[in-house]
């Protein structure tokens, strides 16, 4: 296993956990999480990026901007989705996102997705479907929220791996919470509901995960090509069923053990292929 696999592994359990935060705070606006969640970012970044002497603004700014503005916006749609509709739900459709990272690559960073690459997408999603099954408790716009968090997810990766040699990943990691906290601090301040109790250090949770779970991602989009590391991001809903069973007492049938093998087989296989490729092309 090589650095860029284990990078998205990890990003996808410290994700998986967050969800689970996210999923706590009902009565917290999504916009307003985002906000908390950016505002931890920011300063976490900010001290790092000076300790280690790294210019904090980066080179690539109009890319760094655009790569803060749409995962903000993809963000603050998925926690809102998360929020709404049934946790497996939503973070089903947000497993698209691998599918529109590798289709916008060919156009975005000119990355080849060989034929055989998609069934093994194919593959990893009809496993999600068997484990989630139609869930008529999601409206068409809820749907349509849904579907859009995924493909401006799918162009911010496409952005981290355009920049990849002029960034530090924690540059790129900083520039999401320079770009949201101040959109989503003032659309919260004029829309506040106030914590209580447990809720601070849940959203305090809640920043520190994906703080570091994006710093992984980064650094997995920067190592790896997109199409190999992408259908990585399908176990987190392994890690999700794992929290359901510990957790919350869950159990799952032989449908949902099946849909399991099927995420595992088709992102094992197309992990196998690339690095197939690669060795191919090496020898050549």
């Amino acid at each position: 296993m090589n650095k860029g696999i284990l990078y998205m592994i990890i990003a996808g359990f410290l994700f998986a956990t967050m969800n689970v935060f996210v999923k706590m705070l009902p009565n917290i606006p999504a916009v307003e999480i985002v906000f908390f969640r950016s505002l931890i970012s920011f300063v976490m970044s900010y001290v790092y990026l000076k300790s280690i002497g790294v210019p904090v603004l980066g080179n690539n700014k109009k890319l760094l901007i655009a790569r803060g503005a749409v995962g903000a916006v993809a963000l603050t749609m998925y926690f809102y989705t998360l929020q709404n509709i049934p946790l497996g739900s939503a973070v089903t459709m947000q497993f698209l996102s691998p599918i529109f990272t590798s289709i916008l690559g060919i156009f975005i960073v000119k990355e080849r997705v060989h034929p055989k690459q998609w069934i093994f997408y194919i593959m990893a999603f009809a496993g999600l479907i068997i484990i989630q099954g139609f869930d008529p408790r999601i409206s068409v716009q809820m749907f349509i929220i849904g579907i859009s968090s995924s493909i401006f997810a799918g162009l911010a990766y496409n952005i981290i791996r355009k920049i990849k040699m002029t960034e530090h990943p924690l540059v790129i990691v900083f520039y999401f919470p320079l770009v949201t906290t101040p959109l989503t601090g003032i659309y919260s301040a004029f829309n506040w509901e106030m914590p209580v109790g447990n809720e601070w250090l849940i959203l305090l949770a809640i920043g520190v995960l994906t703080q570091f779970a994006q710093y992984f991602m980064t650094m997995s989009y920067q190592s790896e090509d997109l199409s190999k590391v992408a259908s990585l991001k399908y176990l987190t809903i392994v890690y999700a069923l794992a929290y359901g069973y510990v957790f919350f007492d869950e159990s799952y049938n032989w449908i949902v053990f099946s849909g399991i093998f099927l995420i595992l087989l088709g992102v094992i296989l197309n992990i196998w292929f690339k690095n197939r490729i690669e060795r191919v092309k090496k020898i050549k």
